[in-house]
């Protein structure tokens, strides 16, 4: 099987037309038209429905898309196993990740992470909701959330602490609270599915329901509704971090932490091999981070 056929089909796939992604590999309509042919006589199944404005994969064509991935994968990286080539990751990196953290920690790391790996581009999806990476073509995903698919691995990438933080002015006006349970004296803006607070005491876990007349679906919108004195709010500090800075949020109940399993996680398919452009994008990150991220610096310890 001719590893061209197969990164022209995969560019195909992509493109839905065989001309662009013929192009991106340096070869003419005609040429790429054939390279098609080929590798649909050589799998005996038509991997394409052709028309005149673009085409699209054939039932058998979907079926075959991601083991075709899987091969250019792992050709990838066996040729880096063995030093071929100049050890630089090369292509095109999908990654789906949550809006919030995405716009804020990973899109002003990019500049660097593509300067030092040049021959790299990437694609993102910015998207709070889980989606499947085999079905939607990624290569990794950025969650925040404790990992429960056993099809994938994960590699810790950043901690995500949450603490509990609210503005000044709301602090002057209805004073802290000194404990958790005094929470329940508080309004609050609760992210959706989340008013159950859960802190670390002395005796043990402590759940404590957090009262109040605003839920919202967003993270940096809960953070925004906190600055503007609507109540307590419950915060990552990756989150929260510049307005802590800047005195819009202050933290309060310091002295009771939140219980939390959650981190920021990079996950792959568990089925490939670590190719190079993941493991890149993997490293690059958990360096930019470090061991204690910038946002974490904010809080005195």
């Amino acid at each position: 099987m001719n590893i061209e056929h197969l990164k022209l089909f995969v560019g195909i796939a992509k493109t839905s037309n065989i001309s662009v992604a013929g192009r991106e590999q340096n070869l003419s309509p005609a040429v790429s038209s054939t390279y098609i042919s080929k590798l649909e006589d050589n799998l005996g199944v038509r991997l394409v429905h052709r028309t005149t404005r673009k085409v699209s994969l054939t039932e058998e064509g979907e079926a075959f898309l991601p083991h075709a991935e899987e091969i250019l994968t792992n050709i990838e990286t066996a040729r880096a196993s063995v030093g071929d080539g100049e050890h630089n990751p090369k292509g095109t990196l999908r990654v789906t990740a949550p809006a919030s953290f995405g716009r804020m920690h990973i899109v002003p790391a990019l500049a660097g992470f593509l300067a030092r790996y040049p021959e790299l581009s990437v694609d993102f999806r910015f998207n709070d909701s889980i989606v499947d990476l085999v079905e939607g073509g990624f290569d990794i995903a950025i969650r925040d959330a404790a990992l429960k698919d056993s099809n994938l691995i994960a590699r810790k990438l950043a901690p995500d602490r949450r603490i509990i933080c609210a503005a000044p002015e709301y602090i002057k006006k209805f004073g802290e609270p000194s404990s958790p349970q005094d929470i329940s004296k508080h309004q609050s803006v609760n992210l959706m599915g989340l008013d159950m607070w859960e802190f670390a005491t002395p005796k043990g876990p402590l759940s404590v329901k957090a009262n109040g007349r605003i839920r919202i679906d967003n993270g940096e919108a809960v953070r925004d509704a906190g600055i503007a004195g609507s109540g307590l709010v419950m915060s990552s500090i990756w989150c929260a971090y510049k307005a802590l800075q800047q005195g819009e949020l202050v933290q309060v109940l310091p002295d009771f932490p939140m219980v939390s399993k959650t981190a920021i996680w990079a996950v792959y398919p568990s089925n490939r091999l670590l190719a190079p452009k993941v493991r890149a994008f993997i490293d690059y990150f958990i360096e930019y981070y470090g061991q204690t991220p910038y946002w974490e610096q904010t809080l005195k310890k």
